[in-house]
């Protein structure tokens, strides 16, 4: 079986890959910077093991991080349209897809060689290289059978023990479109998804972030939130074993990293360059192994006791549940008011 670490241990002696033909490596000059905005922690040091190394030392290349959040690097690459200090930036799925449209990054591109890999999802707003759904997740001690369906929120054994993600946010956004579409809504019929979230009431808890859910858990709280998988997953292997993540009936909501490129980016090859390294099977599995994001390239194997904690194959991911994101973004005022007035008070 291939753990974690024989498998970063193996990588240290593997020959630099082959990265990029002629033509792209002649526009890669020695001494060029790229500059990444992008998560810290493990993200970070992934990214600086598996796409930074290889380009600065085959090509003598400089790799520049600024780190932090979504809304802060998002804000930054706004103002700067046009003439980026980004070259890359992460991204999640709604604000890649919107950014695109806004001139500020660029669509996906056959340039990428492993853009030909891609499921056809990842190929939207720039490149996807992760996928992270959002879903349910529960303490088997605290419900009387497994919770299958995104309905059985509503089941008798919850009443009160429902832990409610904060809207907006990526938990709150697919709890609320979830809730919509099992109750007979959608993105463009949201009211079916408050009126029931309302009759969940009192909830255990509301939610704003993973460290409180897990503390909640910690502590017996409640019974059921929505979260990440993944995230949850390195929690209850590493923390709290009754925790169970669930795959409804009606399947996980869509959450994925995209990997951006600066629209006016003055180091294009080495940007995809990058991004290439990113989409490479080597990558995409060091992720598995240490965060179980899943894999956005068809390319990809995995030992069997991680593939069965992944989102693999064209059948899984189609089961993933996409929304029309420029209708979610557009209402998102809107709904944060209207959760607000109705949900949180």
């Amino acid at each position: 079986m291939t753990t974690r670490r024989t498998f970063l241990a193996g990588t240290a002696g593997l020959a630099l890959p082959a990265i990029w033909g002629k033509d792209a490596v002649a526009q890669i000059r020695r001494g060029d910077e790229l500059t990444i905005g992008v998560w810290g922690g493990v993200q970070e040091r992934i990214v600086r093991q598996y796409c930074a190394a290889p380009l600065e030392q085959q090509y003598g290349v400089k790799v520049n991080y600024v780190l932090g959040g979504t809304p802060e690097r998002r804000a930054r690459a706004y103002a700067e349209r046009g003439r980026p200090s980004f070259d890359i930036i992460y991204l999640n799925i709604f604000e890649s897809r919107q950014a695109v449209k806004d001139g500020v990054t660029q669509p996906a591109s056959a340039n990428v060689p492993h853009f030909a890999n891609l499921y056809d999802m990842a190929k939207l707003g720039g490149y996807g290289v992760a996928f992270n759904p959002v879903t349910i997740v529960y303490d088997r001690r605290m419900v009387s059978a497994p919770m299958t369906s995104w309905r059985d929120f509503w089941r008798d054994d919850l009443k009160g023990k429902v832990i409610w993600p904060t809207y907006p946010g990526a938990q709150g956004t697919a709890a609320l479109l979830m809730a919509a579409k099992v109750w007979g809504g959608s993105e463009t019929n949201i009211d079916p998804g408050f009126q029931n979230i309302a009759r969940l009431k009192p909830f255990a808890a509301i939610q704003g972030s993973q460290d409180q859910l897990y503390g909640m858990f910690d502590n017996q709280v409640g019974a059921a939130s929505v979260e990440f998988g993944s995230f949850t997953r390195t929690y209850a292997e590493s923390r709290n074993p009754n925790i169970v993540i669930a795959d409804p009936t009606e399947g996980q909501a869509v959450a994925m990293n995209v990997a951006c490129i600066a629209t006016g980016t003055r180091n294009q090859a080495l940007a995809e360059a990058w991004v290439n390294l990113h989409l490479s099977p080597e990558c995409q599995l060091a992720y598995a192994q240490q965060t179980y994001y899943s894999p956005t390239i068809k390319n990809f194997t995995a030992p069997p006791d991680l593939a069965a904690k992944l989102i693999l194959g064209e059948e899984a991911v189609k089961r993933l549940v996409d929304f029309d994101w420029d209708v979610v973004i557009g209402n998102q005022a809107r709904w944060s008011s209207r959760f607000t007035r109705e949900i949180a008070g």
